[in-house]
């Protein structure tokens, strides 16, 4: 049986939500944040050493990293579904965006978040002016920046087709959701790139998507 060790409000509701679209069944076992630092537990590390998720186990293998257990859980349990065959140009997308959506995307979110939280955390009076300050000049110059030019690609790209690696829905749009979910959440996505907006729309009205929110309960990101 597969067990998904699922951190609330992370990157393991990708994970939940292939699997409902395989429908493969697979149990959840819980993890929370700390409320003061957001950091997971501790008691993940007794899963893998790094203590992040999303973590599976199935049988005897540990697997970390979305992209690895995607492209896991694809070979293994697919049988052919949500993946383009391979040698085809669709394939060649489609192992873009599975690392696109992490390799590239994800950093400059995540530079994001952290700026954001040293400008709001408490600091002594003496430096707050001047670290507020290099907080600001760096998000302005280069974070922002970096952000919107991604977002401006992915809008491009969603121009040529419906979903990114075709006009079929594959394991790649799975995992480009997390990053397009957490621009919206802090990255300034919004109704001026129609294209991305409406793949957020599409995804969200998805059966197996609705149902990987049920099991995997609230998941912050989507306010």
């Amino acid at each position: 049986m597969i067990v998904v060790h699922h951190l609330n409000n992370s990157r393991s509701q990708r994970v939940l939500w292939l699997l409902e679209e395989l429908e493969l069944p697979y149990e959840i076992k819980r993890y929370k944040r700390d409320p003061q630092t957001m950091l997971a537990p501790t008691s993940l590390r007794e899963v893998h050493p790094l203590g992040k998720s999303p973590v599976i186990t199935d049988g005897k293998l540990t697997l970390a990293e979305s992209g690895a257990i995607i492209e896991y859980l694809i070979e293994r349990y697919g049988n052919g579904r949500l993946v383009p065959a391979i040698g085809t140009l669709e394939h060649l997308r489609y192992t873009y965006w599975l690392h696109y959506a992490e390799g590239s995307a994800m950093p400059p979110l995540l530079l994001k978040l952290i700026f954001d939280q040293i400008e709001k955390n408490p600091m002594p009076f003496f430096v707050r002016p001047i670290a507020r300050s290099i907080v600001s000049r760096v998000k302005s110059s280069f974070i922002e920046p970096q952000i919107a030019q991604h977002l401006d690609y992915m809008e491009a790209e969603l121009g040529k087709s419906t979903w990114f690696t075709g006009n079929e829905f594959t394991a790649a749009d799975i995992q480009m959701s997390f990053p397009l979910e957490a621009s919206v959440a802090r990255g300034g996505l919004n109704a001026s790139r129609p294209k991305l907006m409406a793949f957020l729309n599409r995804i969200h009205t998805r059966p197996a998507y609705q149902q990987a929110l049920q099991r995997g309960g609230a998941y912050e990101l989507l306010s």
